[in-house]
C-alpha cells in the first residue's frame, strides 16, 4: 500500500476523481461531495502529477476522460463500490437487532429449523433470522453475522469453528426397503436407484467417489434421479424414490424417527466438515450468545 500512497495520497483525492469522472463535471462533483470546484481541481491534478499522465481532456468549459482516464474510472470505481459494500454489510450487523445464519436449504430444514425452540428457550429476547443460498458468497456481500461453510478450515479472513465432520453413508426409507429390499452390501448399491445430488455452485462428493472409496467400481451413466438441492434429494429418499447419500449430521433425526435408515455401519469421511465462519464481532452484541449456543450444538 505504501506505493499506492506515491499515486493517491488521500483516499478522498480518488472520492474526487471519480465523482468528476462518473460526472464529468467538476463542478457537479464538487456539489456531490460538499467542497469547492478549486478542491476537486487540485485533487485531480494531483493524481495526475503522481501518475506522469493527463486523465482527463478539457474542452473549453467541459472535461472528457482520456483512454487513460477510462481505465483508471473504471478500476477505481470497482474499488469503491467493493468498499462500500463491506462498510454496509459490516454496518448493517452492527446496528441490527437480530442475528442472521446463512446455510444450505437442507441444513435450514433438517439441522436448524429442529433446534430453533432450544434456542429461543434460552435466549427469548434475540430474533434468528436463517437464510437460505444455493452458493457461498462472502459474508459481506450477504450482509449475515454467520454462515456456515463446507472445507478443511481455515478460512481466510475470517473466524470459524468445526460444527459436524462430514460423514456420509446410504439412506433409504422403509418404503423404498419393503419394496426393493436392502442391499446385501456396498458392492449391491449400484443395481439399487441412486438419487444423484448435483449442486450447480458447490462442490460435493458423488456416488462415484463413495463407491471408488469402498473399493467398488462405478460407472455413472448419467442415468436416475439427478436433484440440484441436497433437501430435495432427502425428501426424495423419503418418499421412496431410491437411495440417497445420507450427511450425518443432516439426516441422524430423521433416522431416529424412522424416516430414513442407515443401510450400512460406518460412513465416508473424506477429511472435509461443516464449519460456522464468521468475520469480528463486537464485545456484548446479540451475536455472542448465538455463537456460544452453536458451540454447544457442534458435535
Amino acid at each position: 500500500m505504501r506505493r499506492l500512497y506515491e499515486f493517491v495520497h488521500s483516499p478522498a483525492a480518488l472520492l474526487a476523481f471519480e465523482a468528476a469522472a462518473r460526472r464529468l463535471s467538476f463542478t457537479r462533483a464538487a456539489r456531490e461531495l460538499n467542497v469547492s470546484q478549486p478542491a476537486i481541481s487540485q485533487s485531480v491534478k494531483k493524481i495526475e502529477e503522481a501518475l506522469g499522465i493527463s486523465l482527463f481532456e478539457r474542452r473549453g468549459r467541459g472535461i472528457a476522460l482520456t483512454e487513460a482516464g477510462e481505465r483508471f474510472h473504471t478500476d477505481v470505481s470497482f474499488g469503491l463500490m467493493h468498499i462500500l459494500r463491506s462498510a454496509e454489510g459490516i454496518a448493517l450487523r452492527a446496528g441490527s437487532d437480530h442475528v442472521s445464519l446463512s446455510c444450505s436449504t437442507a441444513f435450514a430444514h433438517y439441522w436448524m429449523v429442529p433446534r430453533l425452540s432450544d434456542f429461543k428457550s434460552a435466549y427469548p429476547g434475540i430474533e434468528i433470522r436463517v437464510q437460505t443460498t444455493d452458493r457461498d458468497h462472502d459474508l459481506g456481500d450477504e450482509g449475515v453475522s454467520f454462515a456456515v461453510r463446507r472445507g478443511t478450515g481455515p478460512f481466510p479472513g475470517h473466524e470459524s469453528f468445526l460444527l459436524a465432520r462430514e460423514r456420509i453413508y446410504p439412506v433409504a426409507s422403509p418404503r423404498y426397503i419393503a419394496a426393493q429390499g436392502r442391499p446385501s452390501g456396498t458392492w449391491d448399491l449400484a443395481r439399487h436407484a441412486l438419487i444423484h445430488l448435483e449442486e450447480p455452485f458447490r462442490l460435493r462428493p458423488s456416488w462415484t467417489d463413495w463407491l471408488d472409496a469402498e473399493g467398488v467400481s462405478f460407472a455413472d451413466d448419467g442415468g436416475g434421479l439427478r436433484l440440484n438441492d441436497y433437501a430435495l434429494v432427502v425428501q426424495a429418499a423419503i418418499a421412496g424414490e431410491g437411495i440417497a447419500f445420507g450427511w450425518h449430521h443432516i439426516v441422524e433425526g430423521l433416522v431416529r424417527q424412522g424416516l430414513l435408515v442407515k443401510l450400512m455401519d460406518g460412513a465416508y469421511d473424506a477429511g472435509m466438515g461443516f464449519h460456522v465462519v464468521w468475520r469480528g464481532l463486537r464485545p456484548g452484541s446479540r451475536a455472542e450468545p448465538f455463537l456460544s449456543w452453536l458451540r454447544s450444538q457442534a458435535e
